[in-house]
C-alpha cells in the first residue's frame, strides 16, 4: 500500500542497478511535478525511486532474469546489512533465514501487497511460501524501520514488501518451462483476461508447479502455487484491488550440524535414505507439509482535493505440520504433569518401545485491517490511521505412529489420527490455544519547511492482548498478558542541490515476548520451562545519517546508524529429552552501529556494476542471566552479526543476449553469547546468461536463460540456525559452572544449474 506520508529515512538506497530518483521540491507555491535526476534506465531492471525516503527496490524486470526458483529472502542477498542463511540453493526448502544488520528474521516485517506476513505468534516469515517470482512487481526493502502505518511489529531490522504484478492491459498470458540440477522440474502458467467487458475491471491468475530432489541427503521437495488478482480502476487515481495467493507444499528439512557434527561429517551430514527399526533420523520424518491461504484487498480513493483514504484488509488461513523422529515407550508417560497410569497403544512396539513421528502442528487465522486519512494542507501533510489485527494460533505437538517401512501414518500430524492415552485423550507434550488481538493508532506530519528542507513528525501507538489456554494437565491452564508501547519518531531531508541530499531520523520500535513464552513446557512429568506474562517487551531506538550523490552515470550513498536495545531478545529451539522447546534469551541492553554503502556506475548502455557493503559493530551491555548466576557476556558480540559484508553486482543487456553476475561475502559470525564459537567468513557466486528470442519466431516475447547458483559451490556452514549461551564449560560471575550447549548450523546450499524457456502469448 503506498503511503502519502514520507518518512525520511537514512538507510541505503537502490538495488544492485539503480539508486533512487529524487523528487524536485518547490521553489515556491505553486507544486512541480517530479523531476528524476538520475540515470534513465532503458531496460527496466530495477525502478527508479521518486519518495525522498532509502528504500532498496528491486523490479520484475530484474527478477525475470533470475533463476524462477528463487525466493523473496534469496533475492535481496546483494543489498547491504542482508544476510541470507540458504540451506537450499532452489529456495524451496523452510530451513533459512534472513538477518538485517544482526537483527533476525523474526526482527523483519513483511508484507505482501499491504497485508503483513510474518507470523502471529513467532514474527518469523516463510519465503518459500510467497507469491511465484513471475507474479511480483516489485521487493522494496527498507534496512531501517518500518513505515509508521505498516500493519507490523517486531520490525526493529526493516521491512520487507512485495507488490504483485498487475493483470495486463490485454488478454495474453504467460509459459515458464525449467529444468536443472537434482532433477528440477518446474512449470508456471499465467492468464491475464484484459478488460472484462466495459466493467473497468482486469483480473490474472497463475498456477505453478515444482519439484526438485534434495541437493545433499535423501528426500525431495515439491511445491504447487495459485496466484490472483482483480484490479479495478476509476476516476483521478482511485484503485481497488483483491489478490489471493494459495501454497501447498511438501518440503524436506536439511538437518542443521553442531561443529562437531560439521567437523566430522561435513555435507554428508544427512538424515537416513533407508529405515531400519529405532531409527530416528529417516528423511520420511523430517517432511513439512504446509498449506496457505493469503488474501489482501488494498483500496485507495481521493475524496477530495488534498484529501485521500487509504485501508487494506487481510485474511490468512494455514496449518503445516513440522514433524521430527523420536521413541515412544508404552509405559512410563505423561500428559503435562499427570503420569499415565495405562500404558499406551503404539503399533510396531519392540520391547515397550516404539519409534514414532513427533508432530510439531500449527492452524492459524488471521485478520486485519489498516486505514488512513491522508490530508495536504499548505507545508503539512497530515496522517492519521487505525490498525486492527486478530489472530488464533492452536499449536500442539503430538506424535503419529509409523509403519514397518518408516512411513508415518499420516504426514499432516492431525490430531484425529494421533496417538491417544489409553481413555482416548490425545498424547501431547504441547498443546495451546493463543488468541492475539493487536490496535494501533498513528498520526504524522510531513512538513514542507523550505523548498529543500523537509521535516516528519510521528507517533504510533500499539495495544497487544494475547489470550490463551493450555490443554496439559499441570498448573497452568489460561495464560493473558497485555501491553501498549509507545513509538514516536522523526526525521529530517534537506537537498543540498538537484544531485546532493543528507538524511537523519531518529525511529523506536518494540518487540513484544513470542507467544510460547506464555506457556509452561513439561517433560517427564517436570516443569523444564516456567511459562509467564511477565516478560519484558525488547525496546529499541535507531538512528541514522545518510548522504546521497545521483549522477547519470555514477552514483553513490554512505549511510551511519546506531541502535540501542533494552531486553534484546533472541529466540531459539532447544532440544529437551527428545522433544522441541521454543525458547527466548533476554541478553539484556545491546548497542549496534556500522556503516552502510553502496555505489552504482552505468559506463554504457546496457552495462551497470554495483557494489555494496557494510561494516556492523555490535556489543552486549549486560552479563547473560543463566539459571542463579550470570554468563560474562558484557562487552561480547551480538550472534549471527558479521563485523563484514561486501557484494559485487554486474548485469549487461543489449535487448538480444544478457546476463548477470552476484558475488556476495560474508564475514565470521559468532554462535554463542559468549562468543566461544563461530563460523568463517565465505563468499557464493551467481552466474546468469540469456538471449531475447522475440523477432526470431515472431514478435511474442519468448527468452531462454540459464542460471548458476553457487557456482564456486564452496564447503560452508552459512548461518547460525540455533544460538547457544555458551559452547564450552564457563565459570559464571558468582562463581557456578555453567556447562556449554552446542550451537547448530545452516550448511550452505550447494551448486545448481538451472534453464528456463520463457514464452508470452
Amino acid at each position: 500500500m503506498a503511503s502519502k506520508f514520507k518518512f525520511f529515512s537514512g538507510a541505503v538506497l537502490a538495488f544492485p542497478v539503480l539508486f533512487a530518483a529524487v523528487p524536485a521540491l518547490a521553489d515556491d507555491a505553486d507544486s512541480t511535478p517530479i523531476q528524476v535526476i538520475g540515470h534513465a534506465d532503458p531496460e527496466g531492471l530495477l525502478p527508479d525511486q521518486t519518495a525522498p525516503k532509502a528504500v532498496s527496490a528491486i523490479s520484475s524486470e530484474f527478477i525475470v532474469k533470475q533463476a524462477p526458483t528463487l525466493n523473496a529472502f534469496q533475492l535481496v542477498n546483494l543489498l547491504p546489512g542482508a544476510n541470507v542463511s540458504s540451506s537450499d540453493p532452489y529456495g524451496l526448502s523452510t530451513s533459512s533465514s534472513l538477518t538485517m544488520r544482526g537483527l533476525g528474521q523474526d526482527q523483519i516485517g513483511v508484507l505482501m501487497e499491504g497485508a503483513p506476513q510474518n507470523d502471529i505468534g513467532y514474527y518469523y516469515a516463510y519465503p518459500s511460501q510467497f507469491a511465484d517470482a513471475e507474479n511480483v512487481q516489485q521487493v522494496r526493502l527498507a534496512q531501517g524501520a518500518a513505515e509508521i502505518d505498516a500493519p507490523v511489529i517486531a520490525a526493529a531490522g526493516g521491512l520487507l514488501s512485495l507488490t504483485l504484478d498487475d493483470p495486463k492491459e490485454r488478454m495474453g498470458g504467460l509459459i515458464n518451462l525449467s529444468v536443472g540440477s537434482f532433477d528440477e522440474r518446474r512449470a508456471f502458467v499465467r492468464f491475464d483476461t484484459g478488460e472484462i467487458g466495459n466493467t473497468g475491471l482486469k483480473a490474472s491468475v497463475s498456477y505453478s508447479n515444482n519439484r526438485a530432489d534434495n541437493w545433499r541427503g535423501p528426500g525431495f521437495d515439491k511445491r504447487q502455487h495459485i496466484d490472483a488478482k482483480l484490479l479495478a480502476e476509476w476516476g483521478e487515481g482511485n484503485r481497488a484491488s483483491v489478490s489471493l495467493s494459495f501454497n501447498e507444499a511438501e518440503t524436506s528439512a536439511y538437518p542443521g550440524p553442531t561443529m562437531a557434527d560439521w567437523r566430522t561429517s561435513g555435507r554428508d551430514f544427512n538424515y537416513s535414505a533407508d529405515y531400519a527399526g529405532g531409527d530416528t533420523a529417516y528423511w520420511r520424518l523430517y517432511r513439512a507439509p504446509f498449506r496457505n491461504l493469503y488474501a489482501a484487498a488494498p483500496l485507495h480513493l481521493r475524496l477530495a482535493e488534498g484529501l485521500t483514504f487509504d485501508s487494506t484488509g487481510y485474511l490468512q488461513f494455514g496449518y503445516g505440520n513440522a514433524p521430527y523422529g523420536t521413541q515412544l515407550a508404552t509405559t512410563g508417560n505423561f500428559l503435562g504433569t499427570e503420569e499415565l497410569a495405562q500404558p499406551i497403544e503404539l503399533p510396531g512396539a519392540v520391547d515397550g518401545v516404539a519409534t514414532v513421528m513427533g508432530n510439531w502442528t500449527g492452524k492459524q487465522f488471521r485478520g486485519g485491517n489498516v486505514s488512513k486519512l491522508t490530508l495536504e494542507a499548505g507545508a503539512h501533510t497530515l496522517t492519521a490511521g487505525l490498525w486492527f489485527d486478530y489472530g488464533t494460533d492452536r499449536v500442539q505437538q503430538t506424535y503419529t505412529s509409523v509403519g514397518e517401512d518408516g512411513r508415518p501414518f499420516d504426514k499432516w500430524g492431525y490430531p484425529g489420527k494421533a496417538i491417544r492415552t489409553a481413555d482416548g485423550r490425545l498424547l501431547a507434550y504441547e498443546n495451546a490455544r493463543t488468541v492475539t488481538v493487536t490496535k494501533s493508532f498513528f498520526v504524522a506530519d510531513s512538513i514542507a519547511v523550505t523548498p529543500r528542507l523537509g521535516v516528519d513528525i510521528g507517533f504510533k501507538g500499539v495495544d497487544l492482548l494475547r489470550n490463551g489456554r493450555n490443554h496439559l494437565p499441570g498448573p497452568q491452564t489460561k495464560v493473558r498478558t497485555s501491553t501498549f508501547a509507545a513509538l514516536p519518531r522523526a526525521s529530517v531531508h534537506f537537498r543540498l542541490d538537484d544531485r546532493q541530499q543528507l538524511l537523519a531520523n531518529v525511529t523506536t520500535n518494540f518487540r513484544s515476548p513470542n507467544e510460547f513464552a506464555l506457556y509452561n513446557s513439561y517433560y517427564g512429568g517436570e516443569v523444564v520451562q516456567q511459562g509467564t506474562g511477565a516478560l519484558k517487551n525488547e525496546y529499541s531506538v535507531s538512528e541514522e545519517l545518510g548522504y546521497r550523490y545521483i549522477g547519470p552515470s555514477l552514483s553513490f550513498s554512505v549511510t551511519a546508524f546506531h541502535y540501542h536495545f533494552r531486553n534484546r531478545q533472541v529466540a531459539t529451539v532447544i532440544n529437551s529429552g527428545g522433544a522441541l522447546v521454543n525458547s527466548t534469551v533476554n541478553a539484556g541492553s545491546q548497542t549496534s552501529y556500522g556503516l552502510d554503502g553502496e555505489i552504482d556506475y552505468r559506463p554504457a548502455k546496457g552495462v551497470s556494476i554495483y557494489l555494496s557493503g557494510e561494516y556492523l559493530h555490535t556489543r552486549q551491555d549486560d552479563d547473560l542471566a543463566i539459571g542463579g548466576d550470570y554468563l560474562p557476556t558484557k562487552g561480547k558480540r551480538a550472534v549471527s552479526s558479521p563485523s563484514f559484508q561486501f557484494a559485487l553486482g554486474t548485469t549487461y543487456d543489449d535487448g538480444r543476449l544478457f546476463g548477470s553476475t552476484a558475488l556476495k561475502y560474508v564475514g565470521r559470525q559468532y554462535s554463542t553469547f559468549m562468543n566461544d564459537e563461530s563460523i568463517k567468513g565465505y563468499a557464493t557466486l551467481d552466474l546468469a546468461v540469456g538471449v531475447h528470442l522475440a523477432g526470431l519466431i515472431d514478435a511474442q516475447r519468448m527468452d531462454l536463460r540459464l542460471n548458476a547458483i553457487n557456482v564456486t559451490n564452496p564447503r560452508v556452514l552459512a548461518g547460525v540456525q540455533t544460538v547457544g549461551a555458551n559452547a564450552l564449560d564457563t565459570i559464571g560471575r558468582n562463581g557456578t559452572l555453567i556447562a556449554g550447549s552446542a550451537p547448530a548450523y545452516y550448511i550452505g546450499g550447494g551448486r545448481a544449474v538451472v534453464a528456463t524457456l520463457s514464452r508470452a502469448f
